[in-house]
Parts: C-alpha cells; structure tokens; sequence
C-alpha cells in the first residue's frame, strides 16, 4: 500500500499494521491482504468482488477487520459483502471506508453492499467509519447499502459516521426482525462545503418484543444539505424509536422525513426530530470560560456529536 492508503486505513480503523486474527484489507478494488482464524473464515467470492466473512456458533469476543480504501483518483470500486453469524456468536466487526482524489480531477468512489444474517441469539456490533481526504477537485463519493436479517433473540448494533471529505454520499439500511431481536443505529454525520449526505432506513419488526432504536446526530455547515429518512413497520407486539436531531450553520440545510407505520395493536412506535441553530446561551456560557467564539463552536459541535 501507498503513503495514502496508509493514512486512510489507520483514520478508519485504527490500524497502522496488520492485526491479530481475522482480516481483510482493500485497496483500489483488490483485496491486498487477508487472513480467517479459528473461529472466523473469510472466503472471496467466485461470481463477483467480496468476500463471504463465516463466523462460527459460540464465537465469543473476537473482531474482524475488513476496510476499504480507494486510494488513487479515478477508482470506482464496488464490492459485495456478506456476514454470517452462527447461533450465540458475540463478534465486532470493524468496516469502514476511505476514499482520497489525489490532486486529481477524476473522482474517486466507493460502493458497498454488504448483507448480514444473524443467528438465533447472536450478538454483533458493527463499526463503520467514511472519510474522504485528497486536493482534487474529484468527487469523493461513498454509497454503502446494508441488508440486515436477524433471527430470534440476536441483537446488531450499529455506530456509523462520517466527518469529513466526502462530497457526496447515500446510505441505504434495510433490515427484517423476528422475535426478540433488537437492532440499535447510532448515525453521526457532517458536511461541508457543497456536500450531500441521504441517510434512509427502513425497518420491518415481523417477530414479537422485537425492536429497534435509529439515533441520528449531524451537523450541516456551508451551503451543504442532508436528508433523513426513517420508515419504521411494526407487524406485531414490538417497539420501534427513531430520533433525529441537527445543527444547521450557515447556509446548511437539512431535511427530516420520518414514517412510522403501525400494522398491529400492540406495535409501539416513536419519532423524534429537532433541527437548529447553535444556541445563543451554550456560547456565551463557553466564552465567559475564555473559549474563544470560534473555540466554543468547535467544543459545542464535538459534545453534540459525541
């Protein structure tokens, strides 16, 4: 790997060498390192660019590693991920993407599908990062699509965000729930410049005490824009709650458009979203501290966004 893709791989995973266990490092559409472990195979497909991540019943608390990185202008990459999560598995799995221009104009772009099946009682946290970085005037472009299907009683878990760089992205999730499955997104999000960010989620709870929570936190600066959209179908006894909240600076604009769709007497559904402005009092209340105005911004975005 280049000096570039370097960077890109420890900014999305924390990764400056290879790690312990179960890896699979992309590079500008090739798979440039890979290794399964005991209890977690990963096998690269025969009809189409991915891998297929098995992890084995009664895995408990390993990790996997399979970052993205397009690291030249002019890639666009597309890859098919699927995971399955065997019955009573408790795994992380550390994804992520970079994507840098160069000094390039040819933009550079990232897709990934990636498909989870989750056995009965199986436990998965999934921590995805974006970043673009480079100073061509490419677009750096991300559109991730994830599929979820969670058996009976197995909990995801979800933390996705995006900082900085990316010119344009759109986020699709998907997922279908049966019993007592519980599935928690936690978004945090920025733009900048001319940036466009689409985030939508579309949730079935088909299985009783099933539920979710989508929790998303962005801040929109310049004259970007984002959208926010949330369907949520309880089929049954379940509980369903989706939350928005957002700062606007300057020109941003940001649009909220919840769905919540009860099929069942029992389905408990909620949606909550609140979009401003920084508020006058918390920057006062920092500067009298000594924080300069432009100080107390940046600790008043960084507390809202952790």
């Amino acid at each position: 790997m280049n000096d570039i893709a370097k960077q890109l791989l420890k900014e999305v995973s924390g990764l400056e060498e290879l790690p312990k266990g179960a890896y699979n490092i992309r590079d500008n559409s090739q798979s440039v390192a890979r290794q399964s472990s005991e209890n977690i195979e990963i096998v690269g497909k025969k009809d189409k660019s991915g891998i297929d991540i098995i992890v084995k019943p009664n895995t408990k608390s390993e990790s996997v590693y399979i970052p993205a990185l397009v690291s030249c202008s002019g890639v666009h990459d597309l890859v098919y991920n699927d995971f399955y999560i065997g019955e009573n598995a408790d795994v992380t799995i550390i994804a992520g993407c970079g994507v840098s221009t160069g000094n390039s104009c040819d933009g550079s772009e990232h897709n990934g599908i990636h498909r989870f099946f989750l056995g009965k009682n199986s436990r998965v946290l999934y921590v995805e990062k974006h970043i673009g970085v480079g100073t061509g005037t490419g677009k750096r472009v991300i559109d991730p699509v994830t599929e979820v299907e969670q058996e009976e009683g197995s909990y995801m878990e979800m933390e996705t965000s995006q900082i900085k760089g990316v010119d344009s992205t759109k986020r699709f999730t998907k997922a279908k729930l049966k019993a007592n499955a519980t599935l928690v997104i936690k978004e945090k999000l920025m733009t900048h410049g001319d940036q466009f960010a689409e985030s939508s989620f579309e949730v079935d709870m088909d299985g009783e005490d099933s539920s979710v929570n989508l929790i998303s936190r962005s801040v929109a600066r310049d004259h970007s824009k984002q959208t926010f959209i949330s369907k949520i179908n309880g089929n049954t006894r379940c509980m369903g709650h989706s939350e928005c909240d957002a700062i606007i600076m300057d020109h941003g604009v940001v649009k909220a458009i919840p769905e919540i769709t009860a099929n069942s007497l029992d389905a408990m559904l909620i949606h909550e979203a609140a979009i401003g402005k920084i508020a006058g009092d918390q920057m006062i209340k920092l500067m009298t501290l000594g924080l300069t105005e432009s100080e107390a911004e940046a600790k008043i975005i960084d507390g809202f966004l952790n």
